[in-house]
């Protein structure tokens, strides 16, 4: 991360930025489409009129999707930079701009497709919990325990029968990058390298997770604790909601600044942090079972 940091930082900030310009275009489109049925919506208020609030419901319901589409894709591609770029790293080369850009670009289909498997497996706990949940709230209703305790157990069972898959399945991304596998293959071949290593790349994956964990509470916890507060002389008798933020904006416009810009640092390295962990855990697995070290100075040797 330090010695390329222009590739990896330059490349996931670039991205950010461009998803952002895409989102805020198709939002503006959105509202364009639909500004008449916004502001009759307002016109209208309190009451609701449902033909002027299923168009405007719809309009940005599709930049909803677009977005989530648009952000999958992103965070496909960020790994496969961060992949890219740790290889050049490996082979002690440095790692240009352009070329990592045409490599990830051209495998971020295949990680796309293994983010979207992974994501669907990931979706069987979320979804029970949620059952859970609702069988929680009907249970309080009707008086019955009996389908919230299943589910309960459901849930129990299948949250550590999913975290095993995605264990099993953690180097995909960095299989159909760096061996340009299809996402069907890149599962197969993540899952053989973890088989026999399972507790260490958990444990390995954890310990990033917490790291990243700490350094999040380190930026974020002081930026709360920073925020402003108004005064007890700001309230008094007539004082209105909108005169406290007056006598607040000042400061909590600085504040806010400084919290977007700390968070947006907190996002860059979280998302190039995760990446790098799973590809150099599955550049040391397959120097430890393939013996990939020779073949790794060999590469090098030539390029020299």
């Amino acid at each position: 991360m330090g010695r390329h940091a222009k590739p990896l930082f330059g490349t996931v900030l670039l991205v950010y930025l461009v998803l952002g310009a895409l989102v805020v275009g198709a939002a503006a489109l959105a509202y364009a489409a639909v500004s008449d049925d916004v502001r009759a919506l307002f016109d209208q208020a309190p009451h609701f009129d449902w033909d002027h609030a299923r168009p405007v419901f719809v309009a940005f319901g599709v930049v909803w999707a677009v977005a989530m589409v648009l952000l999958m894709t992103g965070t496909a591609f960020i790994q496969s930079a961060c992949t890219v770029v740790l290889r050049e790293a490996v082979l002690g080369r440095p790692a240009r701009f352009g070329a990592v850009w045409r490599h990830a670009w051209r495998r971020t289909p295949s990680v796309l497709g293994v983010s979207l498997l992974m994501a669907l497996i990931a979706l069987i706990p979320t979804g029970l919990a949620l059952a859970f949940l609702g069988a929680v709230f009907v249970s309080l209703i009707s008086h019955t325990a009996a389908p919230a305790g299943l589910l309960f157990l459901l849930f129990a069972v299948t949250l550590p029968l999913t975290l095993w898959v995605y264990i099993l399945f953690l180097f995909g991304p960095a299989v159909a990058t760096l061996e340009e596998a299809g996402p069907v293959q890149a599962l197969r071949r993540s899952a053989r390298l973890v088989k026999g290593a399972w507790w260490r790349t958990f444990g390995i994956t954890l310990l990033a997770g917490a790291i990243m964990f700490g350094v999040s509470l380190a930026v974020r916890v002081p930026l709360q604790f920073a925020m402003p507060t108004p005064s007890p002389s700001a309230y008094g008798p007539g004082t209105t909601p909108s005169d406290v933020l007056k006598t607040m904006m000042p400061d909590l416009g600085l504040m806010m600044a400084v919290s977007m810009i700390g968070n947006l640092v907190v996002q860059l390295v979280s998302s190039v942090f995760g990446p790098l962990v799973s590809s150099l855990l599955y550049i040391d697995q397959r120097i430890r079972r393939e013996g990939l070290a020779h073949t790794l100075d060999l590469a090098s040797r030539s390029d020299a």
